[in-house]
């Protein structure tokens, strides 16, 4: 009996991007996941300049905004994980 074997690579973002109703991120393979910003209310709540203030974790599987002290993880979104 033959099986295969699926390797699915380890989800990363390459930038992000928060709105007044949506944070939007780009992924290193070509995706854009958009999920509304209701998920996340420290976001929500921020001010353009704390939601603007962004650093990618772990080469990009995870999102930290340190003004807000709001982490998300980017295989989270893609699951639809708030």
């Amino acid at each position: 009996m033959n099986s295969s074997v699926l390797e699915v690579a380890t989800p990363r973002a390459t930038e992000v991007a928060v709105g007044d109703d949506s944070l939007k991120v780009d992924l290193v393979d070509g995706r854009t996941v958009v999920v509304p910003l209701t998920w996340y209310p420290r976001l929500l709540h921020g001010s353009p300049e704390e939601r603007a203030n962004w650093t990618l974790i772990g080469e990009g599987i995870g999102i930290h905004w340190p003004a807000l002290d709001e982490d998300i993880e980017v295989e989270g979104l893609l699951v639809g994980r708030p």
